[in-house]
């Protein structure tokens, strides 16, 4: 086992949503290197989840694998209950939990998929953010990092996108709201819109061909000429839940390495 360094975010409690992949595992990882204590939330992959909690000991810290969907309110209150029961409360949340499930044009859309995206996308924000608010507003003190997309920035122009970006986009007015309702009680809210990220969360129904062609476009049109990677998020998802960012809330930051192809791309 290494032994533990001070770090930004040393003997902070944190609960991370959909951490067994991606965005939220690199973020999982991070925290750990810097010091918090994590709970490792998963859906459907416990095998993972215990690797990413295994990462995170490794650097001398506290965590456990949770599995919640978050789209249930009860399984989140209790995943709730037992970080509160283990550790005493709760610093920081990340909803980083998300599903990009449909393309194509908008007669041909699938409502499910819509369904399933307004579920995990939108209310699990919310019922996370419920079940962890009490008792951050208790201490008056807490961070919440959203987890979004540029898709809820604005509207590219390759089209196919409705349904994602719009839940995306929710997320992003969820997000100031929230900051505007927790602030006087001490309590951060901000997120990040990344860029296309190079991780396994499922996108879509598109073919192999069609996923080459759209990643190939992307690195075309953004600046840096790269796809990101999900420790270009969890850097800044740190950030904001470090005292480095203490006077920063209601904000929707885009880390996208410089896209360009968007009709807009401000709030």
């Amino acid at each position: 086992m290494t032994v533990n360094r001070k770090g930004r975010l040393q003997d902070k409690i944190a609960i991370i949503t959909g951490a067994s992949r991606g965005i939220g595992r690199a973020t999982a990882v991070a925290f750990g290197r810097e010091g918090a204590n994590v709970v490792v939330n998963y859906n459907q992959s416990k095998t993972k989840a215990e690797e990413v909690v295994n990462e995170i000991r490794q650097h001398g810290r506290s965590a456990f694998a949770f599995q919640a969907d978050v789209g249930s309110r009860e399984a989140v209150m209790e995943m709730v209950r037992k970080t509160v029961d283990k550790y005493g409360r709760i610093d920081i949340l990340v909803n980083n939990a998300g599903l990009g499930l449909s393309g194509g044009p908008v007669l041909e859309a699938n409502m499910d998929a819509f369904d399933a995206m307004l579920t995990t996308n939108v209310k699990g924000i919310i019922y996370c953010t419920q079940a962890v608010m009490t008792h951050m507003m208790k201490r008056r003190d807490g961070k919440i990092v959203n987890i979004s997309s540029i898709a809820g920035l604005g509207t590219s122009v390759r089209p196919g996108n409705l349904f994602y970006a719009g839940t995306k986009g929710a997320v992003n007015v969820i997000t100031k709201q929230l900051a505007l309702e927790l602030g006087p009680h001490g309590i951060y809210v901000n997120a990040i819109a990344p860029g296309l990220i190079k991780t396994d969360m499922p996108i879509s129904n598109r073919s192999p061909e069609a996923w080459e062609e759209r990643v190939k476009n992307n690195i075309e049109t953004t600046m840096l000429q790269r796809l990101g990677m999900p420790e270009d998020i969890a850097y800044v998802v740190v950030f904001l839940a470090s005292d480095e960012s203490n006077y920063i809330t209601a904000q929707v930051i885009s880390v996208d390495g410089g896209r360009m192809n968007f009709i807009t791309h401000s709030l």
